[in-house]
């Protein structure tokens, strides 16, 4: 089977210009989201479609021959919530959601939903991150 086309791809958009969009008290939020999504990839920030903030790059291939490339981790500041984006780590996954605070999604799916860093403990979201970066997801 062929590389898969993904609707959302990385971009040439500027996401220092994509956040200046954002509320400014969201905006800390992703800054600080974003500082440690860099410091556990090495990688700096890349625009995926109109409002994702990806960092790095993962090729995946599905047992059914599907293939494609995403981001390793990422976010998008959404209007009700910060949606993070971390497609491996599931290994350690429920142990982490169980001491990360107020949250929603996150078990067998790559998004954890929160309304704000000041709700979940900040340690364990950066260990997630970093344990998501290390075992990178979409392998079947």
């Amino acid at each position: 089977m062929a590389k898969a086309t993904l609707k959302t791809q990385a971009t040439t958009k500027s996401v220092a210009a994509f956040l200046k969009t954002v509320d400014p008290d969201r905006r800390a939020d992703c800054e600080a989201i974003a500082k440690m999504m860099s410091t556990a990839t090495g990688a700096t920030p890349v625009m995926w479609g109109p409002a994702i903030v990806g960092f790095g790059k993962h090729h995946f291939k599905y047992a059914s021959g599907r293939e494609g490339d995403w981001f390793l981790v990422g976010y998008s500041p959404r209007k009700a919530n910060l949606t993070l984006y971390m497609t491996g780590g599931f290994k350690r996954r429920a142990e982490f959601l169980k001491k990360l605070g107020k949250h929603t999604g996150g078990v067998g799916v790559g998004c954890v939903y929160i309304k704000k860093l000041a709700d979940i403990d900040q340690g364990v979201l950066r260990a997630m991150i970093e344990d998501a970066v290390k075992t990178p997801g979409f392998h079947s």
